[in-house]
């Protein structure tokens, strides 16, 4: 009997990767340098070049080169040494923003990330209006320069987002990607340097398209024990996953709307559902989670996440739900006065994160002991005759917000 393999699903990633950013923030701090060569670096007798901007590239200057180099290249340029900490402080800032849409991000530096948002349905319909709301984001929030590139995996990604430079956005379907691929010469090639570029180029394979359609077992003549490597990249080929760094994980419900979302009560129900279905998958893993976040996406596809921390470790539903929406109570009326109308969205999400093992210990007292017994009724519930089959109700007071009833 044979059996066919499960079809792995297609996964959406973004690499995002800040335009000439230590130069970038230099312009940022002191608008007299904008428009004109921007160079960062180590400004001694042995300094090398840690950024220019596009300016200073116009006169060849780029990172890497020996500082005396660029000044004979550029010698009106205005050189600058590096300020780490208003870096390291903007970058953060800028990760923050894409932790907004996805925990799953690979941070490669501090101007540059791989971000997996294969979980996200409303990114893989619309990937494109996700990537300019966060480059807009990170634009009018930070005052920086952000290319995007859109695609199956990771390596197609990082070359959208090169291509694309400066300011780009540019997305790779799988069905495109030869296309896009073929004409593009073989030094773009990760892990091929100049020394393998020549010896391609001598055996007259220039670009992706002629390296890809040489046998294998010919490949190994020219590149030795990376050809399988090298060839597989050539076809567009790259399995390794997003590699999120946060020592956290998390469990997370969400859910868009075909009609945007535009009353507080209602964002509030919502909420609560999510925490109870939340809850409900951490005691299954006996998990507990010390922080809970929100995730709201408005109709222009802006997403913004908001956290908070508990007093302790929780896996009770009603916990969860009050603290997202107070956080979801103090977002909404804080729009709302920005905009002087009520917000409008598209999506909303609940996620517990820093998640712990359950210690077992529900409390013997008050509202914690009530708690976690309708938390149990609950699962013994869902567990008989589905989810969705009993949720605790829920009590609109006079100001239009929610408050819930064990």
């Amino acid at each position: 009997m044979s059996t066919t393999p499960a079809r792995i699903p297609q996964r959406l990633i973004f690499h995002v990767d800040l335009d000439a950013f230590y130069a970038s923030v230099e312009e940022l701090d002191f608008p007299e340098l904008r428009g004109e060569p921007v160079i960062v670096g180590g400004l001694g007798g042995r300094g090398v070049v840690s950024a220019a901007n596009y300016p200073a590239r116009r006169f060849g200057v780029h990172s890497a080169m020996p500082m005396h180099r660029a000044r004979q290249l550029c010698p009106r340029g205005h050189y600058r040494n590096g300020r780490m900490e208003r870096y390291r402080a903007l970058s953060q800032q800028v990760f923050d923003c894409f932790r907004a849409l996805t925990p799953d991000v690979e941070g490669l530096s501090l101007d540059e990330a791989f971000l997996d948002l294969s979980a996200d349905p409303d990114a893989r319909d619309n990937p494109e209006a996700i990537a300019r709301a966060l480059k807009d984001r990170i634009r009018e929030q930070i005052g920086l320069i952000a290319s995007v590139g859109i695609a199956p995996n990771k390596f197609l990604a990082k070359l959208a987002s090169d291509i694309g430079k400066p300011d780009g956005l540019v997305q790779v379907s799988e069905a495109g990607r030869q296309a896009f691929l073929d004409p593009l010469p073989v030094e773009r090639l990760w892990g091929v340097g100049e020394t393998t570029t020549q010896r391609l180029r001598r055996a007259g394979l220039s670009t992706f398209g002629s390296l890809r359609r040489v046998p294998e077992p010919q490949l190994r003549g020219l590149l030795g024990r990376s050809a399988s490597r090298i060839k597989a990249l050539a076809e567009g080929k790259d399995d390794r996953p997003v590699e999120a760094h946060h020592v956290t994980r998390s469990i997370s419900a969400e859910q868009t709307y075909g009609r945007d979302l535009n009353q507080l009560p209602r964002l509030q129900e919502e909420l609560s559902r999510m925490a109870e279905e939340v809850a409900a998958r951490l005691r299954g893993k006996s998990l507990e989670t010390a922080s809970v976040a929100i995730k709201l996406r408005t109709p222009d596809f802006h997403t913004m996440s908001r956290q908070r921390k508990l007093n302790r470790p929780s896996a009770q539903g009603a916990e969860l739900r009050d603290v997202a929406q107070a956080l979801a109570t103090e977002w909404w009326q804080a729009e709302t006065a920005r905009l002087n109308r009520s917000p409008r969205l598209r999506l909303a999400g609940l996620a517990a994160r820093e998640l712990v093992a359950a210690t077992g210990q529900l409390g013997l007292f008050g509202n914690q002991a009530r708690g976690a017994s309708t938390d149990a009724l609950l699962d013994q519930a869902r567990s008989r005759f589905g989810d969705g089959v009993l949720q605790r109700g829920i009590r609109r007071d006079k100001l239009g917000t929610d408050s819930t009833q064990e």
